[in-house]
């Protein structure tokens, strides 16, 4: 070969090897996907801390060439996301996110009402609604526990479960159920509203007793030993959370609690943002069954958000108009989002209502709840 037919042949192979002669249809589609869920994150605020490390993941995984989630092979490393991923895969992250989620949660408001629990069971109604939806769209009863999960709105524990069950189902799931935490704000007040009348939404509630210190310090120790006991499969994720938690309320280890609710949790959150983003590979991701997965998520979002409501319905009219039902929406572990939202619609219909501490009670619950419910399925169905 002369000089020139070098060169071409140089020339041929650089755009043979580059991304652009490698991109189909399907990568095409979810680097769509992934600029669509950065514009909702940077330029309308949907939840930017999950979606711009999700969305980042999705467009870095389908890039075709880049090569930053391969495999090792023929004693080859693999790429940076494989190795980032497997604290994912593993179920290492979805623990310690809960570290941080309970060194910024204030049980408080749960403390002093204690029939907020009830409130963020109702809530967890969606999981199983999901659960019995996969069953019949013809999932594996280990498939269908883990889709039920998202119904919580609770995106750690949807990993966590799925990576015991149904790890091939897992970027669905994670997708699934992130997208639904960050797009909280645009599905609740609907339904909410479709459940509660305008005097409803307007009720005003009493202020909540003050909590003591001592009944937050002993609060974690308890929930802990007795979910541990009652459901080991629990134990991991609630353990966790109420560690994080007692940090938080014990001064002594204010500077560790800090830690984890700052410099920890921001840490996992890119990671396991970024290996979730990177589960979606065109080839897996579009798929049909990836569009059932989709689906029941946000039905069963939409079945907790209104049984949570409905059910506070039912305690407002026995309290005798005392509890404002729009508390019950933030039943979902979606923490604190959906207690914000409670608080925004409230203030919508009554400018002086503050239903915000009202709201978290079910709130926190509904993190244990997801949580509880999820060592239901895991000590069901778990191998």
């Amino acid at each position: 070969m002369n000089t020139f037919e070098v060169f071409m042949q140089s020339i041929s192979n650089f755009v043979m090897e580059s991304g652009f002669a490698q991109l189909n249809l399907g990568y095409i589609v979810m680097i769509v996907i992934a600029c669509v869920l950065l514009y909702l994150a940077i330029a309308k605020g949907f939840e930017p801390l999950l979606l711009v490390p999700i969305a980042f993941g999705i467009l870095m995984v389908n890039l075709p060439g880049v090569g930053i989630k391969a495999y090792p092979a023929n004693g080859e490393p693999g790429g940076l996301l494989y190795y980032i991923g497997m604290g994912k895969d593993l179920g290492i992250y979805p623990p310690l996110i809960f570290i941080g989620v309970g060194a910024m949660t204030d049980f408080g408001p749960l403390i002093a009402n204690p029939k907020s629990l009830l409130l963020g069971a109702a809530a967890q109604i969606g999981i199983f609604v999901a659960f019995l939806g996969a069953l019949l769209l013809g999932f594996s009863p280990e498939q269908a526990a883990a889709i039920g999960i998202i119904g919580g709105a609770d995106g750690p524990t949807s990993i966590y479960t799925a990576t015991k069950l149904a790890p091939e189902l897992l970027g669905a799931i994670a997708v699934s159920a992130y997208s639904y935490m960050a797009l909280v704000p645009v599905i609740q007040p609907p339904i909410m509203k479709m459940f509660t009348t305008a005097e409803e939404r307007k009720i005003k509630m009493d202020q909540l007793r003050p909590v003591s210190s001592t009944e937050k310090v002993l609060f974690p120790i308890i929930v802990t030993i007795s979910v541990s006991l009652l459901l080991p499969s629990a134990g991991t994720l609630v353990g966790m959370l109420m560690f994080g938690n007692l940090l938080k309320e014990v001064g002594a280890t204010s500077r560790l609690a800090d830690v984890a609710s700052n410099a920890l949790m921001s840490i996992i959150t890119i990671l396991l943002g970024i290996s979730v983003g990177a589960s979606t590979g065109a080839d897996q991701f579009l798929t049909t069954q990836t569009l059932g997965i989709l689906a029941l998520g946000l039905f069963a979002f939409v079945i907790g958000t209104g049984s949570g409501v409905l059910f506070g319905k039912l305690m407002c009219k026995m309290s005798g108009g005392k509890i404002n039902p729009l508390i019950g929406a933030a039943g979902v572990s979606a923490v604190p989002m959906a207690a914000r939202v409670v608080q925004k619609v409230g203030q919508k219909e009554n400018p002086s209502n503050f239903l915000l501490m009202h709201a978290m009670g079910p709130n926190v619950a509904g993190v244990i709840g997801s949580a509880i419910a999820a060592g239901v399925m895991l000590s069901i169905y778990a191998n």
